[in-house]
């Protein structure tokens, strides 16, 4: 009797990976690909696995890198991408940069040459029948419009986002304290909250009044053509936009004082406050509230710094504002990336709310593992929530704080992998005499030990899932 096949629906690169995982597994496996038929604002070839931005999977420091990390444990995998990445790598310093012809044929010649592997050039116009069984989708961020709309009549009205409005977002250890404090507005405590919900960044008249310069002459990047006739969502303005309508506008809007008082200076009343907001359950990372923005990256890091307590400020990600379409996974996806709504169905890549090629990625590879394991039968323990892939899997089901904002973006946004949704170390490095490291030894030090449990957790964690 014939084994019923995985479909697996996306040509990019987790739905690459998927397909390769699944098959290297020995189950068969359609892979659908709606190019050529149907083309996107995007892509430029037919090609499966194209690279339609940079050619660069980013640092491949292992020791030192969250993502390097990531590329460890996906070559500790046997993973399909990776192994397409090292054969056409190019010249690029410290990071793993490709060939984006040569890479895309390969892995391309790769799937079609498996025996396990059918690719059907179609488009898959809506979530697939039941009689399908197992399917992942991997579309990607420029999903067809008939196929997130039957996903919409699957879920609810916000399943999707078609647009990201993302604040940067910043490693709490790297904002000043001595300068920062924590309070809620009115000292409100709100569900689970203490009154203690943000941290605050004080200004005074004369740095708000630089701040607003810098931010109006800040470098800003333009939409693609594909964009442009994308309209703001209310409360997804960008922050300069603001400020060009008036000096006033931002101090009478996300950066009003009103309601704060400054522990460090409690008769000194702030002119304005800028208010950060934690972004995950592990309490390390912070959102700047508001700060949506399509100001260049360089420009965010000088122009953010001047705020007082984020001088030295080290970004997990930094804003944005672009066409996108992702899931709300925290609130439709359970923990093996299935969608609640529609259990034979996964999602894997950046529809999820990952952010990047490798991330993506490792998600393919997980949804690919998941379904295997389902399919022969078999329990599958998570990824070690040490680990990079265990860490993008919690971002994207449930290590995000949920938030209802009736004026603003959605909370959950994309998110490339970083050390700051990793869980703290229990226990801090030591210098070899045995003193406690400091600056950026401590910060250096503290990476690469994350990075070394990580990779252990995950080496145990793949042999014993099947490799």
């Amino acid at each position: 009797m014939t084994e019923k096949p995985i479909h697996v629906i996306g040509g990019g690169l987790a739905g690459s990976e998927a397909a390769w995982q699944i098959a290297q597994h020995g189950h068969p496996v359609v892979l659908h690909e709606m190019r050529p038929h149907r083309k996107t604002d995007a892509h430029q070839t037919d090609g499966l696995a194209e690279l339609v931005c940079s050619n660069s999977f980013r640092s491949d420091d292992a020791e030192n890198n969250a993502v390097g990390m990531l590329h460890s444990e996906l070559r500790m995998a046997n993973s399909l991408i990776m192994h397409a990445a090292d054969k056409h790598q190019v010249p690029a310093g410290g990071a793993l940069a490709v060939d984006r012809e040569g890479f895309s044929k390969s892995v391309e010649a790769a799937l079609q040459e498996h025996p396990l592997i059918e690719i059907r050039r179609e488009e898959v116009p809506g979530l697939p029948p039941v009689d399908w069984g197992s399917t992942i989708i991997a579309t990607g961020p420029l999903t067809s419009p008939a196929l997130s709309e039957d996903i919409l009549k699957h879920t609810e009205t916000d399943a999707l986002a078609f647009f990201d409005a993302i604040a940067p977002i910043v490693h709490k250890d790297s904002i000043d304290m001595d300068v920062a404090w924590y309070q809620s507005r009115y000292d409100k405590v709100g569900p689970g909250g203490t009154g203690k919900d943000y941290i605050n960044c004080p200004l005074s008249k004369e740095q708000y009044e630089a701040f607003i310069d810098a931010l109006i002459a800040g470098e800003k990047t333009s939409f693609k053509d594909w964009e442009e006739n994308t309209p703001y969502f209310d409360g997804c303005l960008p922050i300069e936009v603001m400020a060009e309508r008036g000096r006033e506008t931002l101090r009478h809007g996300p950066l009003k004082p009103m309601g704060l008082t400054n522990a460090h200076n409690p008769d000194v009343k702030p002119y304005a406050v800028v208010q950060l907001r934690q972004d995950n359950a592990l309490g390390t990372l912070y959102n700047m509230v508001g700060f949506q923005t399509k100001l260049k990256y360089g420009a965010q890091t000088d122009v953010f710094r001047l705020i007082p307590g984020l001088e030295n400020a080290q970004f997990a990600r930094l804003g944005g504002l672009h066409r996108n379409t992702f899931l709300n996974s925290p609130k439709v996806l359970n923990e093996q990336l299935k969608l609640k709504a529609a259990p034979h169905v996964r999602f894997a890549g950046q529809i999820t709310g990952c952010e990047g090629y490798v991330e993506s990625t490792a998600v393919g590879c997980m949804a690919g593992l998941f379904a295997v394991h389902e399919r022969m039968n078999k329990t599958i323990d998570l990824p070690p929530a040490t680990s990079a892939m265990g860490a993008i899997l919690n971002h994207i089901t449930g290590g995000h704080i949920s938030r209802n904002d009736a004026e603003g973006p959605r909370s959950f946004q994309p998110m490339n992998i970083n050390f700051g949704l990793l869980p703290p170390l229990e226990e801090m490095p030591k210098a070899v005499d045995g003193k406690r490291l400091r600056g950026k030894e401590k910060t250096r030090a503290k990476k690469q030990e994350m990075s070394r449990l990580g990779r252990e957790a995950f080496q145990k964690w793949i042999s014993e899932v099947g490799h």
